[in-house]
C-alpha cells in the first residue's frame, strides 16, 4: 500500500473530520477546497505521487497556505477517504431494503465497486484504521442496515459486511492489476493468453502436473485469459452470500 489512514495525529484528524473548528484562510481557502483539490490530484497522478506541492499548485496557492488547514499528509488522507465515502449513498433508496438482505448486499457491493472504479487511488490506501468521520460513519451505518434484524448478532453483522467489502476491494485491485499490466505491456490478457496458452499446454506434462494441466486448461479456455475479473467478482460474492444465507438459516433452527 502506498498510504494508510490513521497515521496522523488522531485528535487533530478527528477534529478536522468533524469540522469542530472550521476556518477560512486569508485567501478564502477552505479545508473542503483543499480536500477536493487533493482528490482531483490523486485521481490524475495516483495516491503514491500525491504531494502538498501538487495540491498547492492545483489551488494556485503557496504550500504553507495548506498547512493552515491541515497539519500533514496523514490527516489529509483521512479527510480524502472520508469525503468520498460520504458521497456513496447521498440519494435515498439506492439500497433496495424492501427486497431483502441479499439483494441489498448485492447493491452495496456494486456501489462500492463503482466507487473504487471512479476513485482508483482508494485502492492504494490501507484503511485498517478507518477515518471515523461523518462520511465513513454514515457509510458504515447505511451498509449495516440490511443485516439488522435477520437473526445475526452484532459481531456477525460487522463481520459479514467486512467480508463483502473486502471481496469487492480485492477484486477491484485485481481489475486494476489487469489494466496496468495491459498498459505496461501493450497487449491485453486475451492476447497474452493466445500466445502463451498453446506453449504452456505443450510444456506442462499432464502426467507430472495432472491437476494444474486439466484445471488450468479448462479455466483458461473458459476465461479466454489468465483471469476473468467479472467472473471472480460474481462467483466470490455469490459464495459469500450463500454462506451468509446458511448462517442465517442456522439461527432459525
Amino acid at each position: 500500500m502506498a498510504e494508510h489512514t490513521g497515521t496522523g495525529d488522531p485528535l487533530q484528524s478527528i477534529a478536522l473530520l468533524w469540522r469542530t473548528n472550521p476556518k477560512t484562510g486569508r485567501s478564502g481557502l477552505t479545508l473542503d477546497a483543499v480536500v477536493e483539490a487533493a482528490i482531483t490530484v490523486a485521481s490524475g497522478v495516483g495516491i503514491e505521487k500525491l504531494s502538498m506541492r501538487k495540491i498547492a499548485d492545483r489551488l494556485s496557492v503557496g504550500v504553507m497556505s495548506l498547512y493552515a488547514h491541515v497539519p500533514g499528509k496523514g490527516e489529509l488522507i483521512d479527510l480524502m477517504v472520508d469525503h468520498v465515502y460520504g458521497t456513496l449513498y447521498r440519494s435515498p433508496g439506492v439500497i433496495p431494503l424492501e427486497s431483502g438482505w441479499r439483494p441489498a448486499l448485492e447493491a452495496i457491493a456494486e456501489h462500492n465497486w463503482n466507487l473504487l472504479a471512479q476513485h482508483r487511488w482508494l485502492l492504494g490506501i490501507d484503511v485498517t484504521r478507518p477515518p471515523l468521520g461523518p462520511g465513513t460513519t454514515g457509510k458504515y451505518d447505511t451498509e449495516l442496515q440490511p443485516l439488522v434484524g435477520i437473526g445475526l448478532n452484532d459481531v456477525e453483522i460487522d463481520q459479514v459486511l467486512t467480508l463483502v467489502l473486502d471481496h469487492v476491494k480485492s477484486t477491484a485491485r485485481l481489475s486494476l492489476g489487469v489494466a496496468e499490466t495491459a498498459q505496461a505491456t501493450g497487449h491485453d490478457d486475451r492476447e497474452w493468453w493466445a500466445t502463451a496458452g498453446p506453449l504452456l499446454a505443450a510444456l506442462i506434462d499432464p502426467g507430472r502436473f495432472p491437476n494444474a494441466s486439466r484445471i488450468g486448461r479448462a479455466a483458461g479456455q473458459e476465461n479466454d485469459s489468465a483471469v476473468d475479473v467479472g467472473r471472480a467478482y460474481s462467483f466470490g460474492l455469490r459464495m459469500i452470500l450463500d454462506g451468509v444465507e446458511q448462517l442465517v438459516e442456522s439461527k432459525r433452527v
